[in-house]
């Protein structure tokens, strides 16, 4: 490739191939593909993983032998090999090969895999790179030609070089990202709170953070007793997805905790203050919650419940009876501090399970928010049989893999009959 003209277009194509995920297995794997045949007849990456190095990606034409058999994970590094591929990962190059020696002559056994490797493929010339970012090597790329006419040379290595600074930038803003999510998502599972003993009632509760995020978010859910020992079930959604997000959720299930600690009063009376208090901290803080106190008469479980702009919990009896509760439905919070908030009350059979979650679990962008939930009560009524902590696990695996929005949910299983 000599033509200023192509070289400038091949690096375009290079930087959207590698820039158009986050994941730098994927990225590697579209770069090799754009490699071969323009550059070369064969290319692999190989990364840094901690101690070891990975062989990413493999891509040739014209290959007689399969060359899967090769071990390219290697353990730590031997200084003293005199491997290219080992030189290039501990820093050196860009090296050009021209000319290679017999497996015989090499010294350590990293050298002679390398030369038997080569000697399979037939190469010609190779040039091998350092693929670092920001002061760091975090693996290397590897080129080789066989086809008479079109030798690496001496005049390709800046090329090469380049091509090599740009994939290693993408593969650390990769490990940046995936980092920056981890910290997030492990942020957002220490603000959520550890679910107390309500026995006879059994109380269970999943997290799900969006899959293509790296932000903590505002779902979350509680459950924790009132001073007289009621057991008492929250679940909310902040408006917005970030950290300000996560700060409003823990002020807000703080702030629930505390007005409803010593209340006597019904759940609506508890949000009208909550409200109060929200308008007063900032109206910036916009959020759905539902509020429900647990009781039991004669053996008999009640939810008393108010909703602020929340989706309507879920009751599945043992059976496979389903039902939304709509009731006590009311303007979200932060929206109207003065609005009249109403409540419900619902009878909860023995042996079933009471469902509270967060859109994510119902919302997907190609579908109406009625087949969300109608598939909400198809995947729960199959499930009604499993104790709820399986009910829990089942139902999130049940969640697209790449699910867009974070999924919170809080079950709650009343006592069988006596």
């Amino acid at each position: 490739m000599t033509d200023g003209t192509q070289r400038l277009l091949f690096l375009s194509q290079v930087s959207t191939a590698i820039s158009s995920s986050l994941d730098a297995d994927s990225a590697l794997r579209r770069l090799a593909r754009l490699v071969v045949p323009l550059l070369a007849d064969w290319c692999a990456v190989d990364l840094f993983e901690g101690e070891t190095s990975r062989r990413v990606t493999v891509v040739g034409r014209g290959i007689q032998r399969p060359l899967d058999d090769v071990p390219w994970v290697l353990g730590a590094l031997p200084a003293e090999s005199d491997a290219s591929l080992v030189r290039t990962l501990l820093g050196a190059g860009p090296l050009l090969l021209t000319g290679f020696p017999t497996c015989g002559q090499a010294r350590h056994t990293t050298r002679r895999t390398e030369l038997e490797q080569f000697q399979r493929l037939g190469a010609d010339t190779a040039i091998l790179a350092p693929v670092g970012a920001r002061g760091n090597t975090l693996g290397a790329l590897t080129l080789v030609t066989n086809t008479p006419g079109r030798s690496l040379t001496k005049e390709d290595l800046p090329l090469i070089e380049d091509l090599a600074h740009r994939v290693g930038l993408a593969v650390d803003n990769a490990r940046l990202y995936r980092l920056q999510e981890q910290m997030a998502q492990q942020m957002q599972l220490s603000l959520l709170p550890r679910l107390p003993d309500i026995a006879p009632l059994r109380v269970a509760a999943r997290y799900a953070p969006a899959r293509e995020s790296s932000e903590v978010g505002g779902d979350w859910y509680d459950c924790f007793h009132l001073a007289d020992g009621t057991p008492a079930l929250v679940i909310g959604d902040i408006e917005g997805h970030d950290l300000q997000a996560a700060v409003h959720m823990s002020q807000i299930r703080n702030m629930t905790r505390a007005l409803a600690w010593d209340r006597h009063g019904p759940p609506s009376e508890i949000l009208s203050r909550l409200d109060q208090a929200l308008h007063g901290i900032g109206p910036e803080i916009v959020t759905t919650m539902v509020l429900g106190h647990l009781t039991a008469t004669t053996g008999r479980w009640r939810l008393h419940w108010t909703n602020a702009g929340h989706p309507p919990p879920l009751l599945v009896t043992r059976n496979g009876e389903t039902k939304f509760l709509g009731g006590g439905h009311g303007h979200l919070l932060g929206a109207d501090p003065q609005a009249t908030r109403h409540n419900a009350c619902e009878e909860l059979p023995p042996d079933s399970t009471l469902l509270l979650y967060t859109d994510g679990l119902i919302e997907r962008r190609t579908e109406s928010l009625d087949r969300g939930m109608t598939r909400l009560r198809q995947q729960t009524i199959t499930l009604s049989d499993l104790d709820i902590e399986t009910f829990c696990d089942k139902l999130l695996a049940m969640t697209p893999a790449n699910h867009e929005d974070d999924i919170a949910m809080i079950a709650l299983r009343t006592p069988p009959p006596h």
